[in-house]
């Protein structure tokens, strides 16, 4: 891993360590990179956050066509509120608005499609990673975690006897407990097997051959990867966007589907499925009923009265 180099190094890394203390991820680190890398060519010795170099980095961003400005906005104002009163804080409005991303539910014969290529896909520079994938991705959508909370996985925070995932990787540190499926443990403890060879003493469960944790970046391009490798012959530019976030939207809509051919009422199982997902909010998890397929939002078990009105608390899941 490249050192930082400008004369924010220290506050950075101080900062990188705060966040691992609390019980953060790391995916502010590559964003704070890209701000370094900028500070060190242009504004070598300063050592304060300030407009002028907030902005003059932000802008250039924006000039150079770069992706996920709302990320680096959020990471350079987190930034700015450790450093304290002194230092300038960007405002949100800096940020050029996108389009709402409308999350793709994959159909079963797309999902088996995309799980079919990353059993099959090569790396030639990281062989291993073949099982990594096939193994983190089918991890993703059986227990609906967010990427985050399935590469960060450690190996002390899995129960190879009970199944249990204990989940700290989180939205605002919500830590929870989440039970895989008999199938789902028994591919965890054949991929446990495998990553021995390259294990090195690594407290990460997902790795590379050089015994580095997945990152955020790579597991986007593993799951666009896929998805194109999928659909051979079709351009991938007429291809749906895909992300590793909606294989945790496939598994919320599956569980859906599932009660709603059950004769559940949606109203009652809502805060279940709000529990093991994670979700603080209750309208994050009533979310998926509007993204099902219409024949499905008539159903009488999705009671529209109720949905906006409840606030129960549920900690525990039911099937």
């Amino acid at each position: 891993m490249k050192e930082f180099k400008s004369a924010f190094k220290p506050a950075i890394e101080e900062y990188l360590e705060f966040r691992s203390a609390m019980g953060y991820c790391n995916e502010h680190e590559q964003q704070l990179r890209y701000f370094d890398k900028y500070c060190y060519e242009h504004f070598p010795e300063q050592t304060e956050l300030t407009k002028e170099v907030v902005r003059g980095w932000f802008y250039d961003e924006i000039a150079s066509g770069r992706a996920c400005l709302s990320s680096k906005a959020t990471t350079i104002r987190l930034f700015a509120r450790y450093l304290g009163s002194s230092a300038y804080v960007l405002p949100m409005n800096c940020v050029p608005k996108t389009p709402d991303y409308l999350p793709y539910i994959l159909t079963d014969e797309e999902l088996a499609a995309l799980f079919q290529a990353a059993d099959t896909m090569e790396y030639k520079n990281d062989p291993f990673f073949q099982k990594t994938a096939s193994t983190l991705l089918r991890l993703l959508y059986a227990c609906g975690l967010r990427p985050n909370e399935g590469r960060n996985l450690k190996v002390e925070h899995i129960n190879f006897q009970t199944g249990e995932l204990f989940i700290t990787k989180t939205k605002r540190r919500k830590e929870r407990i989440v039970v895989v499926s008999g199938d789902m443990l028994l591919l965890l403890k054949k991929y446990r097997l495998q990553r021995a060879v390259f294990d090195k003493g690594n407290e990460y469960f997902f790795i590379h051959t050089d015994s580095t944790a997945i990152k955020s970046w790579q597991l986007t391009a593993l799951v666009k990867s896929c998805w194109i490798a999928a659909h051979p012959g079709i351009d991938p530019k007429v291809l749906p966007r895909v992300r590793p976030y909606d294989l945790r939207h496939r598994f919320a809509s599956t569980v859906l589907h599932r009660w709603l051919d059950e004769g559940r009422n949606l109203y009652a199982m809502l805060p279940y499925l709000r529990a093991y997902m994670g979700h603080e909010k209750f309208s994050d998890t009533a979310y998926y009923i509007h993204i099902l397929p219409e024949r499905l939002m008539v159903s009488p078990g999705v009671q529209w009265d109720n949905i906006d009105r409840i606030g129960m608390g549920v900690d525990i899941w039911k099937h």
